[in-house]
């Protein structure tokens, strides 16, 4: 189990100081290279880490300090000697390995020094030792953690989609609005493409405009129609009169110039823009811009509704790598030697079926389609590159758009998808043209990727495939991956007919209110593969499924009644999963959301794969696993409920009290103030008043607390006389029942949950930055609102075991998220938290003496609030040290063993959740072993 980044910076920072007075002598290489892989978790003997004797090109022999077979070389040197020359000694030894042996890394070092280089990336970093900490992340490969870096946007789709989308805007101000702008652009978008890609002569379509139309821009429209007259007849059906440029038109068919439309009216600003789009240069530009220029069109309101969250190139590998990609490369990389299998191979991924069942403006399909164009490339080439001369690719390419379809509830992202597919599938015939001299063309357009135009969750998936050619009836309905990017809608932003969607899809799943809308896609595709990937029928498949969702599906109150269903009645097995990550997408406004993607399907495989993000924003290692669980991290399949009472017998936790109000209760300084200044008697009715951002930031609030407070006390207040008449008056406005009914005790607070005795309070939410969330114990008079979270009874133990690393790490992977922040929850997080199994007086002591010295730490810092003394950045030592001494005593009551890791820590706390909620507290029966004879 690899060690978290936290861990291997602390151990690094302890090498780091151990070594700074090393001697010169080469004799301490092996003791120095052993701490330094001790750094990562790393035994020399687990990974075949040894020294070896080879023999250079000179016939001399020469001794490597360190080889990782396949990985890594580490040549030593004393201080102060040149690096430049141990690496070219490192160099030496390469012609003494054999192939399997030759290593993507070399590390030279002087014991003050470090250079590592990166064979592959022919890439070079120095440091010094001092530095070892800032530069720990260069060596993810020894770790455990393998870094996927994917490709980065070009600015120039930015660009474009920018273009696009104010001529968008000034042809709706001038009025031409709905259906028939959307489909102007469409054409627009392909005839741009289409002169830039060879489908056109190069600049044909700028040429027409610039050279035909006035300036003014009047007749553009009038020109406009004329190319698209032309790309939909056949050159047999043509008039001899055309234009001479009009005639350099290809037949497109394909249907995209089929329908009639109103001539657009220009005027000179529109034609400019128009031009300053065929200026740029698109080639360069990926058809998955389609659905940039759809998102940076559309209002902020609509993006809203739809959940149209569209998606950067870079995070549809995340997606696509591990579902599929990855795979495919890793056969062809094995079998690429073989013609016979290589031809098997290209017939395989030709005949693959993918289904994007939200498919937008069809960016995953898109980046899919080229992803398999470009293997298919690779298999070409390695087939046929050396014949001298390839008469027709047409007969070699088999990867054709008719094996893509996708599910759109909107109509006009529909078409784009449609076309985005057409032009990138021309693209890649270009790039293939290149390849083998010979241009290749599909026009006019005679197959299309199938999109329809429904809602996927009343659609039945397999209806919408139909057999090809080459196909039979029993052959056809089965996708062999599903893949997309649901609509990001929340229970309260979905509207009705998505409450009805989720209530068809979740019938009969108790809870099933408060899921996400994203959720009735998991379940639609478990009931897909339930269908096909079954013994019980002839339709035998092995479909895989990845979603991009939003991370609130893998944390909190949703998971238990989503995963429930899933994995007990449609039997689901997670096979990768990226962890929480910062989404962005490309276009205009940048949307961006923080969620996760997982993979699964009905079926185990032998190698799951979790990609952490030490940071949302970073990014991820792939890391090896044997299951992943609900919450995507490695362990059972544990699936934590939503629970009214805890676990273990330990106090109840309870919201604040809710003053339903509408802040007539609630003062700020000044209004207390005020009110004092004029009825100093009244200072007996106001309370301190803290919920979880006053408690954090030291934020200074009041109420008026007027619990069993004797009416005529009050009586010749007139400000308090006036803020009760203001909450009844606005109790009694309210459309709900039970708060006009509070308006028959306007003079108290609508919910009282005050504890009589001093108490520990938890804020609802709390910054993921910090390692702990800041908790407190505060005195029985200062009032707790409903945005902290109680608990009734403030014992030192209690504070302790809730203040740990043991109860952050619980915490950090079950609680809800509000964005990337902590959602602390009574029901979910700390009814289910595991606490200690009966511990020793003596070690419930030790907790409680380091618990307050905890909380006397603080108190050195009165002009500090507990957001200054938490932060990451500026946490006192002192602090620090305090916390450290308290997780020590807490993990000592879970067990005398330390624990490695968060990883291990997180394991130890689900298994013994599993074994506290399934009644395996009876003493187990001793059986005595059989001796073997």
């Amino acid at each position: 189990m690899a060690l978290s980044w936290n861990e291997i910076k602390e151990r690094a920072t302890k090498f780091s100081k151990d070594w700074e007075d090393a001697s010169n002598e080469r004799a301490e290489a092996q003791p120095f290279l052993e701490g330094f892989f001790d750094v990562f978790g790393v035994s020399r003997r687990k990974v075949g880490l040894f020294e070896k004797r080879v023999q250079k090109l000179d016939e001399r022999d020469g001794f490597i300090d360190l080889i990782w077979k396949g990985m890594l070389v580490v040549e030593m040197k004393s201080r102060g000697k040149n690096l430049d020359k141990a690496f070219k000694q490192a160099k030496d030894y390469m012609p003494g390995l054999k192939d399997h042996e030759l290593p993507k890394y070399i590390i030279v070092c002087d014991f003050e020094n470090f250079r590592l280089y990166d064979l592959e990336e022919n890439k070079q970093s120095d440091f010094q030792l001092t530095e070892l900490v800032k530069n720990i992340q260069l060596f993810d490969f020894i770790a455990g953690y393998k870094k996927k870096v994917f490709k980065d946007e070009d600015p120039v789709n930015i660009h474009a989609a920018e273009k696009m989308g104010k001529l968008h805007d000034a042809l709706k101000e001038a009025g031409y609005v709905g259906h028939e702008l959307e489909v102007l652009l469409v054409r627009l978008l392909f005839c741009l493409f289409a002169e830039d890609t060879g489908i056109f002569e190069k600049q044909a379509f700028q040429d027409y405009i610039e050279l035909k139309t006035n300036e003014d821009g009047t007749d553009l429209g009038l020109y406009l129609q004329q190319i698209f007259d032309v790309l939909n007849t056949s050159e047999k059906e043509r008039q001899n009169t055309l234009d001479e440029i009009l005639t350099t038109f290809p037949f497109v068919n394909g249907q995209l110039f089929a329908e009639n439309l109103h001539l657009a009216s220009f005027n000179s600003k529109m034609r400019s823009i128009l031009l300053e789009c065929c200026y740029i240069d698109w080639s360069y530009i990926s058809p998955a811009i389609f659905g940039s220029m759809f998102q940076s069109v559309m209002n902020p309101e609509e993006r809203r509704n739809l959940g149209a969250h569209y998606t950067s190139e870079k995070n549809i590998l995340k997606l696509i790598e591990p579902l599929f990609l990855d795979k495919l490369w890793g056969e062809f990389e094995k079998i690429k030697n073989n013609k016979k299998k290589l031809i098997e191979f290209h017939t395989k991924i030709a005949s693959l079926r993918f289904l994007d069942p939200a498919c937008g403006c069809g960016n995953f399909l898109v980046i899919t389609y080229r992803e398999l164009r470009l293997l298919e490339l690779s298999i070409l080439k390695q087939l046929y590159i050396k014949q001298q001369l390839v008469t027709d690719l047409g007969l070699l390419v088999q990867c054709n758009v008719d094996r893509f379809y996708g599910i759109e509830y909107e109509e006009f992202p529909a078409q784009i998808a449609q076309v985005a597919l057409w032009l990138i599938d021309h693209q890649m015939n270009m790039i293939i043209s290149q390849e083998f001299g010979e241009y290749f063309v599909r026009l006019p357009l005679r197959k299309s990727a199938k999109i329809v135009h429904g809602n996927a969750l009343r659609i039945e998936w397999d209806t919408i495939t139909e057999p090809l050619p080459s196909e039979t009836e029993s052959s056809i309905k089965k996708f062999d991956y599903i893949l997309g990017n649901p609509p990001f809608v929340g229970k309260k932003e979905q509207n009705q007919e998505q409450k009805y969607d989720m209530k068809i899809i979740f019938k009969d799943v108790k809870g099933a209110g408060i899921l996400d809308y994203v959720t009735a896609w998991y379940i639609k595709a478990a009931q897909y593969l339930k269908k096909y990937n079954t013994e019980e029928t002839d339709l035998k498949s092995d479909t895989k499924v990845s979603f991009v969702s939003t991370n609130s599906i893998s944390q909190g109150q949703q998971v238990g009644i989503l995963w429930n269903e899933l994995f007990n009645k449609y039997s689901i097995k997670i096979h990768f999963a990226h962890r929480t990550f910062k989404w962005n997408n490309e276009a205009r406004g940048n949307a961006s959301v923080h969620v996760v993607i997982i993979g699964f399907s009905n079926f185990e495989v032998a190698n799951k794969k979790i990609y952490e993000y030490e940071n949302t924003g970073d990014e991820p290692h792939e890391h090896i696993v044997k299951n992943i669980n609900p919450y995507l991290v490695e362990g059972l399949s544990s699936i934590i409920m939503n629970r009214t009472t805890p676990i273990c017998n330990v106090s109840t936790m309870n919201y604040g009290s809710m003053p339903i109000d509408n802040g007539h209760l609630i003062l700020s300084d000044s209004e207390k103030e005020s009110i004092l200044k004029k009825e100093p008697t009244s200072s007996k009715f106001i309370r301190p008043y803290t919920g979880g951002k006053e408690f954090l930031n030291n934020i200074k609030r009041w109420c008026l607390w007027l619990k069993d407070v004797n009416p005529i006390s009050i009586k010749d207040s007139k400000e308090i006389h006036l803020r009760i008449k203001r909450t009844k008056d606005f109790r009694l406005e309210s459309n709900r029942g039970a708060t006009n009914n509070l308006a028959n005790f306007p003079s108290l607070f609508g919910e009282i949950r005050q504890p009589i005795s001093d108490y520990i309070i938890i804020p609802k939410v709390s910054s993921s930055n910090r390692k702990y969330i800041p908790i407190g114990i505060l005195k029985q008079n200062i009032i707790a609102s409903g945005s902290s979270l109680i608990i009734q009874e403030a014992s030192l133990y209690n504070f302790g075991i809730l203040s740990s690393i043991m109860h952050m790490t619980w915490t950090s992977y079950i609680c809800g998220r509000m964005k990337s922040d902590y959602q602390y929850s009574a029901n979910i997080v700390y009814n289910n938290y595991p606490w200690a199994e009966k511990p020793t007086k003596k070690k419930k002591e030790a907790v409680e003496k380091f618990a307050q010295e905890v909380l006397d730490v603080r108190l050195q810092f009165p002009e500090s609030s507990l957001a200054d003394l938490y932060d990451p950045l500026s946490m006192p030592q002192a602090l620090v040290k305090a916390h450290q001494k308290l997780d020590k005593a807490v993990d000592l009551c879970y067990r005398s063993q330390p624990f490695k890791n968060e990883a291990s820590r997180i394991k130890f706390l689900f298994e013994l959740y599993d074994k506290y909620t399934s009644g395996l507290f009876a003493k187990k029966k001793v059986t005595r072993k059989r001796k073997r004879i």
